[in-house]
């Protein structure tokens, strides 16, 4: 077993102000996908850099937090809704703690959708370019879950188990590591490695979808099911069921794409 090791969530305390590692890895996330949105060459030949970059990302930023407070409360707190109706500012309490990232991955794809719209920038290339950065923000995501001490795993008895400051005395997997390497850096690479080559408008958003949805099914097995709902049938959890719907979409749209490559486009 290895010790748990105990990181102040809070980065700074000054007075009544406090910046959490959490918030921080989000801040992070959004700047290292800024960096390398404007590296690659697609994002150059849509016009996604600078001021028009910037503008990309708050607008991204904007519909991920609002998508996965909402996700989070639409998809599990389901069993509390009324409490929700009832205190209609909870819903927007992200400081209470709680974000999807079905919910949020929902809401940047619509404030993707508008601003390709409104910017005439075509929505599936644009798409390609943004995602693959993505992982970057899901690992660092997952680290910062890792220093809260949430979302940890079931029970292990494996050498690398950890004692989690509120998941009890069991030893228990370090489920958000495995999904920090996995979602995130093996995505990351696997992603950026595929970039360049010639491929169909969606591409690159069929694979997130499909490559993210698998690795997250497969760590849901290793990961305490959210307590409030449990196992669906006894196996399945909500994150597992939200990624198998994500699989599906992939392969839907997949089959959906436009036949021409980006290739052709730009020749």
């Amino acid at each position: 077993m290895l010790p748990y090791p105990k990181i102040n969530p809070n980065l700074i305390e000054i007075g009544p102000f406090k910046l959490r590692w959490y918030g921080l890895m989000y801040v992070l996330g959004f700047l290292a996908s800024y960096f390398l949105i404007g590296r690659q060459r697609r994002a150059q030949r849509l016009g996604l850099i600078g001021a028009q970059l910037q503008d990309l990302i708050f607008s991204l930023a904007i519909g991920l937090i609002i998508g996965a407070r909402l996700g989070y409360v639409l998809f599990y707190q389901f069993s509390n809704f009324t409490y929700y109706l009832e205190h209609p500012l909870e819903i927007i309490a992200i400081w209470h703690g709680g974000m999807s990232f079905h919910g949020g991955l929902i809401g940047a794809i619509l404030a993707g959708i508008i601003f390709s719209r409104r910017r005439k920038i075509p929505f599936w290339e644009g798409a390609d370019v943004v995602i693959v950065t993505a992982p970057i923000a899901l690992g660092l995501g997952r680290l910062g879950n890792f220093i809260n001490g949430e979302l940890y795993g079931r029970p292990s008895t494996l050498p690398w188990a950890m004692v989690f400051p509120t998941g009890g005395p069991e030893p228990r997997h370090p489920s958000q590591i495995y999904e920090a390497l996995l979602e995130g850096v093996l995505l990351f690479v696997v992603l950026w490695l595929l970039k360049d080559r010639s491929f169909r408008p969606g591409t690159m958003v069929c694979l997130f979808l499909g490559g993210y949805g698998a690795l997250r099914f497969l760590v849901e097995f290793f990961r305490q099911p959210d307590p409030q709902i449990g196992l669906f049938w006894g196996l399945f959890s909500m994150g597992q069921l939200l990624c198998l719907i994500m699989i599906t979409t992939a392969a839907i749209i997949w089959k959906l794409l436009p036949q021409q490559s980006t290739a052709q486009i730009e020749n």
